[in-house]
Order: C-alpha cells, then sequence, then structure tokens
C-alpha cells in the first residue's frame, strides 16, 4: 500500500468504526473483535513468558528481539491500549443499555442459566484494566521499581534490559506474586465467559453447540491460568532463580 494513502485508509477506518460504535449490535461487534484480539494476546504473552524455564540467555534474548524496532513495539502497544478501551467502552455502554431498556421490576434479577463468570463480566473486566495498568508501570516502563531502569545485559553482542533478573526479583515479592496471580485468575475469568459471547456477538451460537463453545471458554481459561501463574509460583518456590 502506498503510504501516501494512508492518512485516507485511516480516516475510512475510523468512519467504519464511528458508525459501528452508534448501535448496540455494532459495538457488540467491535467488542468481540477486540475481545478475541486480546485474547490471542494473552497466548502469546504466556508462551513468551514460559520461555522464562528455558533460562536467562534465552528469555533475555527474546525481550531483545522484540525491541529490535522502538516504532513497531509502540504502535503494537498503543494498538493493544485501544482494543481496550474499545472492549471497555462497548461493555459499559452496552451494560448501560440494557439496565435501561429492563424493567423495573426486573432489575435485580439474573437471566436463568447465568454464570458466575457472565454476572461479574464488568467488575472483572474493570480490575483486570487496573492490573494491567500495574503490570505496564512493573515491567513495561519499569516504574514501580526504577532500578529495574539500570538492569542491563549483553546477549550476542546485543545490549539489553536484563529481564530474567527483573522478573525474577519482581515475583520474589510476596505481595507482587499474589497480586499478579489474583489478576491472572480474574483475566481467565473474564475470559471463560468471553470466548462465548464472542461467538454469540457474531451470531455463530446455536443450542446444539453452546455447550460445547462453553466448555471450550473454560478449558481456554484453565491452561492460560496455569501457564501465567506457573512463572510467580516457580519463582516463589524457587524452582527458578
Amino acid at each position: 500500500m502506498n503510504l501516501q494513502n494512508f492518512p485516507r485508509v485511516l480516516r475510512k477506518l475510523m468512519n467504519v468504526l464511528v458508525n459501528l460504535l452508534r448501535s448496540s449490535l455494532g459495538r457488540k461487534l467491535v467488542m468481540g473483535a477486540t475481545g478475541a484480539g486480546l485474547f490471542g494476546f494473552v497466548i502469546v504473552h504466556m508462551l513468551g513468558n514460559l520461555q522464562i524455564f528455558a533460562g536467562a540467555e534465552t528469555l533475555n534474548q527474546y525481550a531483545i528481539l522484540l525491541r529490535t524496532s522502538e516504532e513497531l513495539l509502540w504502535g503494537f502497544r498503543l494498538a493493544l491500549l485501544g482494543m481496550v478501551a474499545l472492549h471497555l467502552y462497548c461493555a459499559i455502554t452496552l451494560t448501560i443499555d440494557n439496565r435501561r431498556a429492563r424493567p423495573a421490576g426486573y432489575a435485580d434479577k439474573q437471566p436463568l442459566g447465568a454464570t458466575i463468570a457472565s454476572r461479574t463480566m464488568m467488575i472483572s473486566g474493570v480490575i483486570v484494566a487496573a492490573f494491567i495498568v500495574f503490570h505496564i508501570l512493573h515491567f513495561t516502563t519499569r516504574d514501580i521499581f526504577t532500578d529495574y531502569q539500570s538492569w542491563k545485559t549483553m546477549v550476542h553482542g546485543r545490549e539489553g534490559h536484563d529481564v530474567y533478573r527483573m522478573v525474577i526479583h519482581g515475583f520474589s515479592i510476596p505481595w507482587v506474586s499474589v497480586a499478579y496471580i489474583v489478576g491472572v485468575g480474574l483475566l481467565c475469568v473474564h475470559l471463560s465467559h468471553g470466548v462465548q459471547s464472542f461467538f454469540q456477538s457474531l451470531g455463530l451460537v446455536s443450542p446444539g453447540y453452546q455447550s460445547i463453545i462453553r466448555a471450550a471458554g473454560i478449558v481456554a481459561a484453565i491452561i492460560i491460568f496455569v501457564g501465567m501463574a506457573l512463572v510467580p509460583v516457580s519463582v516463589l518456590l524457587k524452582w527458578i532463580s
């Protein structure tokens, strides 16, 4: 694509997005699409984190590789934050619309068959958003423990942050590990229902497949929780050091 046409393409995409956000159906589609994108990111992030078990050199080399292009990396981060913002906006506005449309006598009643995950989607989503902010300040911008800024290492002749040492130090602090595990747990509760909601938003759920999709969401959430929580648990138990 000709880069000169990029602003025009971006404007067209923004117009499409604005039009989608004006309707409840459009917001459901946007929420489903952003949820799927965030789900994919969580999988990739989990696989990246698990490289810590391959040793310091492997994890630090992976971290240096991610920072090969700072412009591309920050572009990806901004896109990720944009998805989070859109996801939260759609979730909040759809919840408000649903409550306004619900008769007053049924305001406090839950739908038949509602699960804990579905009933707490809004609460878990807000807490997860706060957890993401904390996680970014902790390991990405390194504003919580500023000493991390100076922790450098060399891998194959290239300098980068000593991510391995940073992760070990960070998760050696019990409250940090507990906060991380709780945050990941709530994220997975959110995801377990989010998988089903994604297919519902696209109108792809039929009665015959609803239980299968629900089970797939729960299994995926369990796998992600184990994979993400394994790192802080291993540090606390000194399985890696």
